[in-house]
């Protein structure tokens, strides 16, 4: 018994010994120092995108939403009250000025303008018989007139025959304006008639159709709207009225480019250029805001039909600056003065430490995200201007977002793609396989490496853990160095 516990006891002291060795070795290995140095906290690379600092143009804009409208827009309304007999032309179909557009009945307006004439004709029959009462009466007062003279006559008679003739004239009168006036009801009642057919006064598309045949068209009055029985648009010159905020109208000029987005076209091919400006504060019921109407004239490319009504946003360029050196927006951040290093914020003519917060951008240097002040200028929807702060060699940390916002001053920072390369070169080695961009010959390098690693592993082959270890290292050496060369590797 004593002796099986002695033996018991000795084997435990052997794997002891030689576990250890093994963790030894392995520790000691590249694998086991980059396996205690990620144990390690703040040692780890954070992964980032990082972007140079690049001179170019950079459009400051404003941004507006907006509905595109035709033009010219008719709206065609009944000037006669009856019922529609015809509807030649359908919603969406291209008419031209003067084309019938809708028939109504004319039975009744045929029947007013008979009416009407018929009017006019008695009217003119009595004129006749007005004109002999006047010639009658004007005799007559000639003769009272002379007999009173000689005194044949009382005055009386003559006072008569005075008043007949006022009278026959007046009824003259009266009765050529009766002739005016059934003249005037003739106009209108062919007028009447002649707007049971209605013409397209435009060369367009239909656009809304709001009746059908059978259908009762009304006149509007005072306080009634008419019946509107169609739109018609000539979709050729289109707006876009676009409501800008009142915060961003100043800079808004007649005749600046604007870029427009449309659910059909959301890339923003659509251009167009600002036109009449509305000089009067309207309200947007919606939320309370306050903007100004702004007319966009769009650019319609050929053998493209943009729908009236379309909602749209714009994008209008009120500023252009070339050669300014600029970065994505995203990698302009706001730190506290106090967060920043003493050194930094004491060396830094860009740091106000009056303020709260200082604006700086993360540049690499040497593996390391480094805080550096700036100082900005205008900025687009994607980027901003670099006054001053930055050269035009200088790799900044433009994202992700999740790791601006915990990233720190000496953080050791690597590029996402490099980061992707470097694991895709391991696997890669783990399996024996070389990197697709990598040519099937050997290649100097390797051909020089190839009889030291195959030295190493002989000279080391008692040690199997060594053995198997350097092995692993010297071929993930020689793979990364194989991608680097290359330009291999995998984003």
């Amino acid at each position: 018994m004593l002796k099986w516990l002695i033996g018991l006891g000795v084997a435990f002291v052997l794997f002891l010994l030689i576990a250890g060795g093994g963790a030894y070795f392995f520790l000691n290995s590249a694998k086991g120092k980059e396996m205690m140095q990620s144990f390690k906290p703040g040692t780890k690379a954070k992964e980032v995108r990082l972007a140079p600092a690049e001179r170019g143009e950079l459009i400051k804009t404003v941004s507006a939403p907006g509905v595109i409208e035709p033009e010219t827009n008719v709206k065609i309304s009944a000037q006669v009250s009856a019922r529609i007999l015809a509807l030649p032309f359908r919603a969406g179909d291209e008419v031209k000025a003067g084309d019938v557009v809708c028939r109504l009945d004319a039975v009744d307006l045929k029947a007013r303008v008979d009416a009407a004439q018929a009017r006019l004709a008695a009217t003119r029959a009595r004129l006749g018989g007005a004109e002999a009462n006047a010639i009658m009466a004007n005799a007559e007062f000639g003769r009272s007139k002379e007999l009173f003279d000689a005194g044949d006559t009382p005055k009386s008679d003559l006072e008569r025959a005075e008043a007949n003739y006022l009278q026959a004239v007046s009824a003259l009168d009266a009765l050529k304006a009766e002739i005016l006036s059934a003249e005037a009801e003739v106009v209108a009642a062919q007028k009447d008639l002649d707007n049971a057919v209605i013409t397209s006064p435009i060369d367009g598309v239909m656009t809304t159709l709001n009746a059908e045949v059978g259908e009762l068209v009304v006149v509007g009055t005072l306080n009634t709207p008419g019946s509107v029985i169609m739109e018609i648009a000539d979709l050729s010159r289109m707006l876009l009225k676009a409501q800008v905020d009142e915060t961003n109208i100043k800079p808004v000029k007649p005749g600046q480019r604007a870029q427009i987005y449309t659910p059909f076209d959301p890339e923003g091919e659509l251009t167009g250029k600002v036109g009449r400006i509305n000089l009067k504060r309207e309200v947007n019921q919606a939320d309370g805001t306050g903007y100004f109407e702004v007319e966009i004239l769009v650019d319609v490319p050929e053998g493209v039909r943009l729908l009236s009504g379309l909602t749209a946003n714009t994008e209008i360029e009120v500023e252009i600056f070339d050669g300014v050196l600029k970065v994505p927006s995203q990698a302009v951040l706001d730190r506290r003065v106090d967060e920043l290093p003493r050194e930094l914020a004491d060396s830094s003519a860009l740091v106000d430490k009056s303020k709260t917060f200082a604006r700086i951008v993360f540049v690499e240097r040497q593996g390391k995200a480094v805080a550096t002040p700036v100082s900005i200028g205008p900025s687009d929807l994607t980027h901003t201007v670099i006054l001053a702060g930055l050269a035009e060699t200088d790799r900044v940390v433009t994202g992700p977002f999740r790791e601006l916002t915990s990233l720190k001053n000496d953080t050791p920072i690597i590029d996402e793609a490099e980061a992707a390369a470097k694991r895709e070169a391991e696997r890669l080695a783990k399996e024996g396989k070389k990197p697709a961009d990598t040519p099937a010959g050997p290649t100097p390098e390797s051909t020089n490496t190839a009889p030291a690693e195959a030295s190493t592993q002989e000279s080391e082959s008692d040690d199997g853990t060594s053995s198997q270890s350097t092995s692993t290292e010297a071929a993930t050496t020689k793979e990364a160095s194989s991608t680097s060369a290359s330009g291999g590797g995998r984003p």
